[in-house]
C-alpha cells in the first residue's frame, strides 16, 4: 500500500478528541513535512537548474497536475507574473479538466491518461520546454500521459510526488519524492502531501526567478504593482537599494512608468527612462548585471 494511503496510528480515535487535541496531532504531523522536503533538497536542486537553463533559453515550465495537486500548480503558476514580472506564458498551470477543476471535481479526469497528452500538445510543447508531473500518489494516469508525451517531444521532464518508487518516479528524468507518510484522514493528500508539493513549488519558481536575476538582494524587484500595497511595496523597494527619501522614491516610480529596475538606475546613475530601459535589455533584465554596465562604463553614479 502506498504510504499516503496508509493508515496514520497517530491520529487513531481523532473522531472522539476535543478540537485542541486534533489541532495539536494536525500541527505535529505538519511539522513533518519540511524536514521530509529537507531529504529531498539534492533532488529539488537538480531540478530547479534545468528548469532555469530552460527559462533563460526563452522555454516555458508547465506543471501538470489532477485534483489537489493540480490546483497547487496552476496557483504557483498563476503568481510568478505579479510576483516576478514574467509574462503568464513563462510558467503555466495545466489540470486534468480544466479550469472548471479548480473549483470543482471534474470526474475521471484524473484517469485519463490521452488527455494528458492532449492537453500538452494544445500548448504546443516542444524540447525547448520542460514540464513537472505533480501527483502524491505518482500514478495519475492524466500526468502519466502529459510526461510520456513530453518525453516523446525531447521536453525536460521532473515530477513531484509523496511515495516512492511510483510509475511517475521511474518516468522522469528528474524525479523528487517527497515521502511525508500517512495523512491524518487516510487518504487525503491534500494535507501533509499538499503541503509539501507546495513548499517544494515555492522553491522551483523562487529559485529559479533568483536565477534568472529578477530578484534584486532579496527584493522582488520586478513585481507588478496591481495594486496600492503594491505600489507601495515597489516605492519601498526603490529606497531600499538606493537610500533615498519618499518623495525622490514616488517621482522615479512614476518617471520611469512604474518600474522599480528602471527607477532605481535613474536615481542611482542620472539616466532617462529610456537609456535605463535600454540598459537593462542589455543585462536581460537583471538589475544587478545592469548596474554593473553603468558602472563598467563609468555612469555617474549620484548621491541620493
Amino acid at each position: 500500500m502506498l504510504a499516503t494511503e496508509s493508515i496514520n496510528i497517530k491520529s487513531k480515535n481523532i473522531d472522539t478528541k476535543s478540537t485542541l487535541d486534533i489541532l495539536k496531532i494536525i500541527n505535529s504531523e505538519d511539522q513533518s513535512v519540511a524536514v521530509a522536503v529537507a531529504k529531498a533538497l539534492p533532488e529539488i536542486s537538480a531540478l530547479i537548474d534545468a528548469v532555469s537553463e530552460i527559462l533563460k533559453k526563452g522555454g516555458r515550465l508547465f506543471y501538470v497536475g489532477a485534483g489537489t495537486s493540480g490546483r497547487l500548480g496552476v496557483l504557483d503558476a498563476s503568481e510568478c507574473p505579479p510576483t516576478f514580472g514574467v509574462p503568464s506564458s513563462m510558467v503555466v498551470g495545466v489540470i486534468a479538466g480544466g479550469d472548471t477543476a479548480l473549483r470543482n471535481s471534474v470526474e475521471n479526469a484524473e484517469d485519463n491518461r490521452l488527455q494528458g497528452e492532449i492537453d500538452l500538445r494544445n500548448k504546443n510543447l516542444s524540447a525547448k520546454d520542460a514540464v513537472i508531473g505533480i501527483s502524491a500518489a505518482g500514478a495519475a494516469p492524466y500526468v502519466l500521459g502529459a510526461i510520456e508525451y513530453a518525453t516523446a517531444v525531447g521536453a525536460v521532464t521532473g515530477c513531484i510526488v509523496c511515495n516512492e518508487d511510483t510509475p511517475l518516479v521511474e518516468s522522469v528524468k528528474f524525479p523528487i519524492s517527497v515521502v511525508v507518510g500517512p495523512e491524518i484522514i487516510q487518504g487525503s493528500t491534500r494535507m501533509k502531501a499538499g503541503t509539501a508539493e507546495k513548499m517544494v513549488l515555492n522553491m522551483i519558481t523562487t529559485v529559479s526567478m533568483i536565477k534568472l536575476g529578477f530578484v534584486y538582494d532579496n527584493l522582488m524587484v520586478n513585481l507588478q504593482p496591481t495594486n496600492l500595497k503594491l505600489e507601495k511595496r515597489a516605492q519601498q523597494i526603490i529606497k531600499e537599494i538606493t537610500g533615498c527619501d519618499d518623495s525622490s522614491a514616488l517621482s522615479f516610480y512614476n518617471k520611469s512608468g512604474r518600474r522599480v529596475p528602471e527607477a532605481v538606475l535613474m536615481l542611482q546613475f542620472d539616466l532617462g527612462k529610456e537609456e535605463a530601459a535600454i540598459i537593462l535589455s542589455e543585462a536581460g533584465g537583471n538589475l544587478h548585471n545592469a548596474i554593473s554596465i553603468c558602472e563598467a562604463n563609468n555612469y555617474k553614479k549620484n548621491s541620493v
